[in-house]
């Protein structure tokens, strides 16, 4: 069988019953339209939706912050409130330096009118190196006074109290550091003091104490003395002696000059005015500091001196507690369980006449020291008839 090949006259057949010459295939226009218009749409929508996801976002932010801020000022109006600076904290305890914490006591009200009820308060600062031995006895003395004192310890830092959660002193030891007899860490000491008593908005009237010291009358008399007084009580003496301004040293001018020096006891009662005026000295402290070392008892001259200068016709010039200095020496005699007698505190109770608002008065102290704890058994005893409480 003999194999046919096409032949040209085959092929020209065969393209004339496809219809004609080949022509090249034409590209789909319509469609290359439609798949335009799908695009710009597509991209269009991609875009708008773009714009609405951002928009709602931030909306949902910013009502998101709105809301926030809302909820924040929310819990500040309602913890910064009157009542957050007129009631002081249950505890001493806090975290703030001694500068911080003198800058911070230092806040005075412009407006002399308080917008709550106030009740002054008497703020008993005590200055010990650890324990209280005499605090049964002042237990008894605070009994039945609550709110109208407060009491503020400072100790070595190294003390930790063991009072029982029923006691006035519970909780009370202020964040405190190392202070010196004669240096002027004992200054410190007291400011710091001051300055956790001034805290409490209605603490007006302050006093230091030792954890030898007693009271000599009973809280009632205690208080009146104190809010009826108009002068506090602090020694400002201009003594011409060695002990006096002999220790005064030329350096210290132009802040200080030796007609202003003074020297008084460590032991004093100040009001709120001057208590302020004590923490927020930034003028005679340097001084005080730098040239009054020891053989000069800067705690015996640097409130004294300042409050001369600052205040002179707010002190009475005198302190209202008791010393015997009658045994001579760097410090004042101690009394023990013989000592307390009841012809002991008489004499101290009945023996005295002073200047009380400018009219002589026979009582002159308030209270006394320096009692050693052997001595609170007959001071427990005495207490009710001779002091007044117990």
């Amino acid at each position: 069988m003999t194999t046919r090949i096409p032949s040209a006259d085959d092929s020209n057949e065969f393209i004339q019953r496809a219809g004609g010459a080949p022509q090249p295939r034409a590209f789909p226009f319509r469609m290359l339209w439609l798949f335009m218009f799908f695009l710009v749409l597509g991209i269009g929508f991609f875009a708008f939706s773009v714009y609405l996801t951002r928009h709602f976002a931030f909306q949902g932010i910013r009502t998101q912050t709105r809301s926030k801020f809302r909820n924040c000022v929310d819990v500040i109006q309602s913890k910064v409130s009157l009542e957050h600076w007129i009631h002081p904290s249950q505890t001493t305890a806090h975290g703030m330096s001694d500068e911080e914490l003198l800058w911070r006591a230092s806040f005075v009200p412009q407006v002399k009118e308080y917008p709550f009820r106030r009740t002054p308060k008497i703020a008993f600062l005590f200055l010990t190196r650890g324990p209280l031995p005499l605090a049964p006895l002042w237990e008894r003395f605070y009994r039945g006074y609550l709110g109208l004192y407060s009491i503020y310890i400072h100790t070595l830092p190294s003390y930790m109290a063991n009072f029982s959660s029923e006691s006035v002193f519970y909780g009370r030891q202020i964040p405190s550091q190392v202070s010196e007899w004669g240096q002027m860490s004992m200054c410190d000491a007291e400011r710091r003091l001051l300055a956790n008593a001034l805290l409490d908005i209605s603490n007006e009237w302050f006093v230091l104490l030792s954890e030898s010291c007693i009271p000599l009358h009973n809280f009632s008399i205690v208080y009146k003395y104190l809010s009826k007084s108009r002068y506090s009580f602090i020694g400002s003496l201009d003594d011409p002696g060695p002990y006096g301004r002999g220790r005064y040293d030329h350096r210290m001018l132009p802040e200080v000059s030796i007609e202003q020096w003074r020297k008084g006891s460590q032991w004093f009662e100040v009001n709120r005015k001057l208590a302020i005026t004590i923490v927020k000295d930034k003028t005679y402290y340097p001084k005080f500091e730098k040239f009054c070392k020891p053989h000069c008892y800067v705690d015996e001259h640097y409130f004294p001196t300042l409050l001369t200068i600052e205040s002179s016709h707010l002190l009475a010039n005198r302190s209202l507690t008791w010393v015997d200095w009658s045994r001579g020496g760097a410090h004042p005699a101690t009394f023990g369980r013989s000592d307390v007698t009841e012809a002991f505190l008489k004499r101290i109770l009945n023996g005295f006449t002073c200047s009380y608002n400018n009219y002589d008065s026979t009582i002159c102290f308030l209270f006394g020291r320096k009692f050693s704890p052997s001595a609170l058994e007959p001071l427990l005893r005495l207490a009710p008839d001779l002091l007044g409480f117990g």
